[in-house]
């Protein structure tokens, strides 16, 4: 029998058993809003399903197992040949196989493939983050194998399959395949086009030998790898097979994989090609090109995991303070506690609502919506992925002590919170393709006005930014300088217009006040006490 002062009270229950998607409003109304009437039954129904996969005891103690267990690179067999496979707990494959199965590789031939893919991308991210790099690679190999239709008929049955097939075998032999990429060199970094990673064409046409080291392949025990080296012409995409055609394996040397700071789940690696085995994909010296459209759908893939890690914290914090009692009262309902979280709370939707319109821009597909992404989706990468960290620390400190510990999942949340901003080009890498697009396509500038126009008038202060982000535009003398200030112009008055069109009027309101208008803080909890606070931290309860 427990001894009187070991009796636990004033801790909140477990946040678990319950339908993730269908209790996360912002998100469930962005679908509904994005998809298509006659699909939107069949679409809510496979995202109720996954959300209460992800609520679920189990998928989070698997999530946990993941993390707990990370892999381990063996490179040689007990007979000493060379095998460089990476081992994973078991818990990593049966993520890994129910975020097969739910379509978050299949998006490309769906219809309202992207947004109810994106969706699905937000609520698995929260159960754990390192399995959706290999799903995130997967998908967007697929824009980039197009380019060669030939290899797209060959693979994109398989990338775009929801059948999980583990095992390395030839391509033609598996229902399913993933796909990784390497383009950083220890030389370059963000910086491809300074990779020494060389192509030696062989005799059948476009077949290639490769010579070099990848400083980061991502998802390193994947089927299939997209990298960029140096052909005659200049840098060229290849496709790099793990298993050849006649079942031997291809030259694939593993030197190590990163010991990271989170993501720990997934495995990161160094690879070395020694006489390697490609198919070139697109064109020699158009392998940037080529490899444009995968990076593009990955750094959206960055902006969706960070709003899946955000909401996460803050259904953490939210449930927690809504059972935990302090100064005589739920903390949910002390004043100041009631702003940090209506203030995270913000933050989560704001994210959430951007990173869907840009799924639906890419089920759209036309020219206008195509124009928009150009300049959106760095923008979006760079301003997103940089307020995951802030969120998740503060979200971590609503629990106090607790949050601290590994056995409330916030450390988990928190280790990841950067690393979205780091990959897939960095804060400066962003900031920059944002003016790329700006000096060079100026039509993306048209798409992006248009877009926050159609908000005008709704808000003064969202009028105010658009007239400041205006001024700022016309003004481009030592803009490089500033080009993380205008990307975070950029991304915020996005935001803006598509919470005042689409959110609730308290929600669009303390955003506005906060965000745009300057009547707020530099740290969270700092929303002026005029605003309906009650009712954003309503909208953000994570149990119905």
């Amino acid at each position: 029998m427990a001894r009187s002062t070991h009796i636990v009270t004033n801790q909140p229950p477990p946040l678990s058993g319950h339908d993730v998607f269908a209790t996360d409003r912002a998100l469930a109304a962005a679908v509904d809003r994005h998809t298509a009437p006659g699909l939107l039954d069949e679409v809510r129904g496979e995202l109720s399903a996954l959300g209460r996969t992800c609520g679920s005891a189990q998928a989070q103690e698997w999530g946990a197992q993941a993390e707990q267990n990370p892999p381990r690179l063996r490179t040689h067999d007990r007979y000493g040949h060379r095998v460089d496979e990476v081992d994973f707990h078991p818990a990593w494959h049966r993520l890994l196989g129910k975020g097969v199965s739910a379509g978050l590789t299949a998006a490309w031939g769906r219809p309202a493939g992207h947004v109810r893919r994106a969706a699905a991308f937000v609520l698995w991210t929260q159960v754990d983050a390192g399995n959706c790099c290999p799903l995130s690679m997967t998908h967007a190999a697929v824009p980039a194998l197009r380019t060669d239709p030939g290899l797209a008929a060959v693979w994109e049955p398989r990338l775009t399959s929801m059948v999980y097939d583990r095992g390395l075998r030839p391509a033609a032999r598996k229902a399913g395949v993933l796909f990784g990429m390497g383009m950083t060199e220890k030389q370059g970094g963000s910086d491809v086009r300074a990779n020494t990673t060389s192509a030696r064409p062989l005799a059948e046409d476009g077949t290639y030998e490769l010579t070099g080291h990848k400083w980061f392949c991502s998802a390193p025990m994947s089927d299939g790898f997209l990298v960029l080296a140096q052909a005659t012409e200049g840098l060229t995409c290849f496709l790099v097979p793990r298993v050849l055609e006649d079942g031997t394996r291809n030259v694939f040397l593993l030197q190590r994989l990163k010991d990271k700071l989170g993501n720990r789940s997934n495995a990161s690696g160094e690879v070395e090609f020694d006489g390697t085995w490609a198919r070139r994909v697109g064109e020699e010296g158009r392998g940037v090109r080529t490899i444009i459209d995968m990076v593009a759908a990955t750094r959206l893939d960055c902006v969706l995991g960070s709003a899946g890690l955000m909401r996460q914290a803050v259904a953490q914090a939210v449930h927690h303070c809504t059972h935990r009692e302090a100064f005589g009262g739920k903390l949910a309902d002390q004043p100041l506690m009631r702003n940090v979280l209506a203030d995270l709370a913000l933050e989560s939707e704001a994210a959430t609502t951007l990173g869907l319109r840009l799924a639906a821009a890419c089920d759209d597909g036309g020219e206008q919506e195509r124009a928009l992404l150009r300049i959106a989706v760095p923008a979006a990468k760079y301003w997103v992925t940089k307020r995951c960290t802030p969120v998740t620390v503060e979200a971590a400190e609503c629990l106090g002590g607790n949050g601290y510990v590994e056995e409330s999942g916030m450390p988990r949340l928190v280790r990841e919170s950067p690393l979205n901003s780091i990959w897939e080009g960095a804060g400066n890498v962003q900031a920059l393709d944002v003016l790329r697009a700006l000096q060079r396509e100026p039509h993306s500038l048209n798409a992006y006005l248009q877009e926050v126009g159609r908000a005008r008038g709704a808000d003064h202060r969202l009028d105010g930014a658009i007239k400041n982000l205006l001024t700022e535009l016309a003004d481009l003398d030592g803009v490089e300088g500033r080009a993380r200030r205008l990307a975070e112009r950029l991304a915020l008055v996005l935001q803006g217009s598509l919470l005042v069109r689409f959110a609730p009027p308290g929600v669009a309101d303390a955003f506005c006040a906060s965000r745009l208008g300057g009547d707020g803080g530099a740290a969270f909890g700092t929303l002026p006490s005029s605003l309906d606070l009650a009712a954003v931290l309503e909208r953000a309860r994570p149990t119905s």
